[in-house]
């Protein structure tokens, strides 16, 4: 069993700042890719930006700028970094990780979420 733990959203004013973070814990041998992703009310899950084990990052073009993602590989753990938050920023974020597992291969793991508001 492997899990995603988000934490560090809440309500922020338009121009703030908030911090958000994953980790993975349960059994496995490694962790390739690991990302955010966000889902407004009515809206798709869309990608927010990704991190591979060795640092590269992608970002959605709209947050580019603004947000950064990191990645401590001994700890198993990303960061979201989000500055300048928009009212348009607001949604559930969510944890994705592609995770190793002995014997089964790659598995997609899914955290359950992390609410970020910011109000105008």
């Amino acid at each position: 069993q492997v899990q995603l733990v988000e934490s560090g959203g809440g309500l922020v004013q338009a121009g703030g700042s908030l911090r958000l973070s994953c980790a993975a814990s349960g059994s496995f041998v490694s962790i390739a890719v690991m990302g955010w992703y966000r889902q407004a009310p009515g809206k798709q899950r869309d990608l927010v930006a990704t991190i591979t084990r060795s640092g590269s990052t992608n970002y959605q073009d709209s947050v580019k700028g603004r947000f950064t993602i990191s990645r401590d590989n001994a700890k198993n753990t990303i960061y979201l970094q989000m500055n300048s938050l928009k009212p348009d920023d607001t949604a559930d974020y969510y944890c994705n990780a592609a995770v190793l597992r002995r014997g089964y291969g790659y598995l997609e793991v899914w955290g359950q979420g992390t609410l970020v508001t910011v109000s105008s």
